[in-house]
């Protein structure tokens, strides 16, 4: 293990602000991490996945502990059901990929998110009507103070809408080393009637599909909608789509009847948080080198040099743009670093 200093992590977070860790190290075992964690020089220390789902405000005070600790293992397999070990620094794409060569059904509508699978439990991922905590079992996470490994079922886990334990009461308290699914090896179930994967199938001309073929879909929508991280700074979606309870409903749509909504019980409506910024007038809207993306108002973007600061800015003013326009609070999705 090499503790470097004054660390730029400009290519450790997707957004690609070029903030600096005071000291920063990269972890490729579980040994190695426990014993960073025993380092007491080191008072301050932050937990760093694949850097996809954060903001970073300024540069960081703290040893910034990069976890890239690699290896997925099979651990048993039933007619119907396998049980998979992925552990923390595994790319959440390329894992998917993984279990798609195999056959192995439940992670394909949440093709292409960027990040590590150690990163995903604490945001519970999803995507195109389908989330994490649908196919988790279980996580092994390590408690920063005392190095003890702690397993986590998923009531253990408190799992919400982008939502975790480790987000809330546990954050900043562990850090996950590996995560255990359960995924159907036959008789998949298929998930292709939210957003636009029917019309993604349709063009196609696709009408039984597979789990691969309902990947493809999502690769297809996200590549067309969603700019890539290497090419245009961002966290894919910056915002959480707002959940509005029966009665609030009927007000918003009483004076917006052309807007979209998904109903997700008989008093909860998921209101896109695209739509109501775009209404504002902010796509693809610029504002020096922090922008919102020209095909998909969800996404903020740094087209170069913008700070996490002048990205915060925008964001917190399209937040009270919003809520004066429909009374809605919409709510950032990203972690926020400071």
């Amino acid at each position: 293990m090499q503790i470097l200093e004054n660390f730029s992590l400009k290519y450790h977070n997707t957004f690609g602000i070029d903030a600096k860790a005071k000291f920063f190290v990269e972890i490729n075992s579980v040994e190695d991490l426990k014993s960073i964690l025993q380092k007491k020089e080191y008072p301050n220390k932050l937990i760093l996945g694949g850097g996809s789902n954060l903001l970073i405000i300024e540069d960081i005070d703290a040893l910034v502990i990069y976890i890239n600790i690699k290896g997925i293992q099979v651990l048993s397999k039933t007619d119907d059901t396998v049980l998979i070990k992925v552990m923390a620094g595994e790319n959440w794409h390329e894992m998917v990929l993984w279990t798609l060569e195999r056959d192995f059904g439940g992670l394909e509508n949440m093709s292409l998110i960027p990040g590590k699978t150690g990163t995903a439990p604490v945001q519970n991922i999803g995507a195109y009507g389908v989330e994490l905590k649908d196919c988790f079992v279980a996580c092994e996470a390590m408690e920063i103070n005392t190095q003890a490994i702690r397993a986590f079922s998923k009531t253990d886990c408190d799992f919400g809408y982008r939502q975790s334990y480790f987000k809330n009461e546990g954050k900043d308290k562990f850090a996950i080393i590996s995560v255990t699914f359960e995924l159907t090896v036959k008789n998949h179930i298929i998930s292709s009637s939210y957003g636009a994967i029917e019309e993604e199938l349709l063009k196609k001309g696709i009408q039984d599909p597979s789990i691969k073929d309902i990947s493809n879909a999502v690769v297809a929508i996200r590549n067309s909608k969603l700019p890539n991280p290497k090419e245009l700074g961002n966290s894919g979606s910056f915002f959480k789509n707002p959940m509005l309870t029966k009665e609030d409903f009927e007000i918003f749509t009483n004076k917006n009847p052309e807007a979209p909504f998904y109903k997700i019980s008989d008093d909860e409506y998921k209101i896109p948080a695209g739509w109501l910024i775009e209404q504002c007038g902010y796509k693809g809207k610029r504002f020096g080198d922090a922008g919102v993306h020209t095909k998909q108002a969800l996404v903020l973007v740094n087209y170069g040099n913008a700070t996490g600061k002048e990205i915060l800015e925008l964001a917190d003013n399209i937040m009270k743009e919003v809520k004066l326009k429909f009374n809605i609070n919409i709510t950032p999705e990203v972690n926020l670093i400071r």
